[in-house]
């Protein structure tokens, strides 16, 4: 089950909306959703925000937005993990995920950091990579060098309506999470939507014989 969900971002105006905040997005928006408001905490190096009561939940739940910059994520995260004695299977890190394209997103337990330099530091600060990590799609730019130009700039705007749909989406898995029915959670974050059924053939009227 859940306890902590940290979204993966950069602090400041300057790239609150760029690619590789999408982390922070998912938090904002889930925030709103369940009426919290995240603040500054210096103990935790970053905006945290408790939840109590939250659907599901079997007591506090903690939002945490990193405010160290993306590649000292986890040591915020540490910390409030640490305090609050929150093992690695009981966090959620939600993070933008090159490799999917927008509008895609997987969830999952475990595995490697990918490149990406939160996730490397999550691992490295909790001595664990056994977190669960929710991976928010936005492309490729197709070349190496330009992955750290591309995730800091803006997507564009069907792209961010994309990735803002994944999100929405996904919130619909959140109380199961925070149950602890992880499975139940990532069949609903992974169903296609249904195929529409195609129409169904307009009958022939029957040929009409002509009267002898």
């Amino acid at each position: 089950m859940i306890k902590l969900m940290v979204g993966l971002g950069n602090p400041g105006a300057e790239y609150e909306d760029t690619r590789h905040n999408a982390g922070f997005w998912w938090i904002d928006g889930l925030a709103r959703g369940l009426k919290v408001s995240l603040t500054p905490d210096k103990a935790y190096h970053g905006l945290v925000a408790r939840v109590n009561g939250a659907p599901g939940a079997n007591g506090p739940v903690w939002l945490l937005q990193p405010m160290t910059y993306m590649n000292l994520s986890g040591k915020s995260v540490a910390a409030l993990a640490r305090f609050f004695k929150i093992a690695p299977e009981e966090i959620l890190a939600i993070h933008d995920e090159l490799d999917l394209a927008p509008g895609e997103m997987k969830f999952k337990k475990g595995g490697g950091d990918g490149g990406h330099n939160g996730l490397k530091d999550m691992r490295a600060q909790l001595g664990s990579g056994e977190f669960w990590r929710l991976r928010l799609g936005i492309g490729h730019p197709g070349h190496k060098a330009e992955v750290a130009n591309y995730v800091l700039r803006k997507p564009p705007l069907a792209d961010r309506q994309a990735v803002e749909d994944c999100i929405e989406k996904s919130y619909g898995a959140v109380e199961l999470m925070l149950s602890g029915q992880m499975d139940k959670a990532l069949a609903k974050i992974h169903a296609k939507p249904p195929r529409p059924k195609p129409p169904k053939p307009t009958p022939t009227p029957p040929e009409q014989t002509p009267a002898p």
